[in-house]
């Protein structure tokens, strides 16, 4: 079992980033491989909606210079993938909106890779706009055919400063509580 969780933040060691590694933890101590790979700043391109995945049906977008077919080679191995951004005006970063768009395009093309996978969201916010970037993975999740799973609340902490999501005590014990539940679901379906 793999899970393979995708950052979409720019800066290293970030509040998402502390988000999705508490999440992480939890999934390890279940005895579970876990990857995080970081896609913010990276310089992935958005979809062109050229539709080129369409026709030549080969797990890959045309576009190859950049880092997309690496991590999208990643997705489909992975039997869960958990996505994390942080909020920019009520949204996800550009960088993880195009691995969404890219990915679930090229998934689609090539007879739903995603199609009961598991997958789980995380989000880093100052105050406010976290549960529309959450919305907007989960659309994607559920698109595919993927099983989304939830904690005991939104799967979002609050913070500014660098670290400071740490201090949310209730978003910390939610990270844990749903990579245990992304763990348990995964032994579930691979039983």
């Amino acid at each position: 079992m793999k899970v393979l969780a995708i950052n979409g933040s720019p800066r290293e060691g970030g509040n998402t980033e502390l988000l999705l590694k508490a999440v992480l933890k939890s999934i390890e101590a279940e005895g579970i491989d876990t990857t995080l790979i970081k896609v913010g700043a990276s310089g992935i391109k958005p979809c062109m909606a050229c539709g080129a995945c369409f026709d030549s049906k080969n797990r890959k977008c045309i576009m190859n210079d950049d880092v997309f077919n690496k991590i999208f080679e990643e997705m489909v191995r992975a039997d869960a993938i958990i996505l994390g951004s942080p909020t920019y005006f009520a949204g996800m970063t550009p960088e993880l909106k195009s691995l969404i768009d890219r990915s679930g395009y090229v998934a689609r093309a090539n007879g739903g890779l995603f199609k009961h996978k598991i997958g789980a969201a995380v989000v880093a916010q100052r105050r406010g706009g976290a549960t529309s970037v959450l919305e907007s993975i989960y659309f994607m999740f559920l698109m595919s055919q993927m099983f989304v799973v939830g904690s005991t609340y939104w799967n979002f902490g609050c913070g500014r400063a660098q670290g400071e999501v740490l201090e949310d005590i209730e978003a910390m014990e939610n990270m844990e509580d749903l990579g245990k539940n992304v763990a348990w679901l995964l032994k579930k379906t691979k039983a």
